[in-house]
């Protein structure tokens, strides 16, 4: 696990970008589910923001509030922005064909998943994000199962 302290939108960016460059020494073949749990405001679209800017996105990150998914190709991997917000009841999930975006070399970006209650299975980075003051956002990020860890190792 490791502690970070983000003090405004551009450092919340730059943990994506760092985030960025962890994931794409994952091997192609792999896929990689991070979560992003956290109040209302506290980044963690601003953090995705930051991670597709890296990868070759431009213009701002749209957040997938309403949409529930926002699907990019950078990198030659499949990067999928996810936000569960908006869910009513976990057995939506099965509506939006989560698991069916878990191919090798994809990205499964998942904001809210405590909305999922569980069904998304084990994510293999878990990152928590609080308010730590006005502009100020602790950061936490645990990994949860092997893949995790070396992206971990990485940041």
């Amino acid at each position: 696990m490791t502690e970070h302290v983000a003090h405004g939108a551009d450092e919340m960016r730059a943990f994506g970008a760092r985030l960025a460059r962890a994931l794409l020494t994952t091997p192609a073949r792999e896929s990689l589910l991070v979560t992003l749990s956290g109040e209302l405001g506290t980044g963690k679209t601003t953090l995705v923001g930051g991670l597709l800017a890296e990868l070759g996105h431009v213009g701002p990150a749209r957040s997938p509030t309403y949409t529930l998914i926002e699907p990019y190709n950078l990198q030659g991997r499949d990067i999928t922005h996810c936000d569960l917000y908006r869910l009513r009841h976990p057995d939506e999930l099965d509506d939006l064909g989560l698991r069916d975006l878990r191919g090798a070399g994809s990205v499964l970006l998942v904001e809210w998943p405590e909305k999922a209650e569980g069904r998304l299975g084990a994510a293999d980075l878990a990152l928590t994000l609080e308010y730590a003051g006005v502009d100020a956002r602790n950061l936490v990020a645990e990994a949860r199962l092997p893949a995790g860890q070396a992206v971990l190792e990485r940041l």
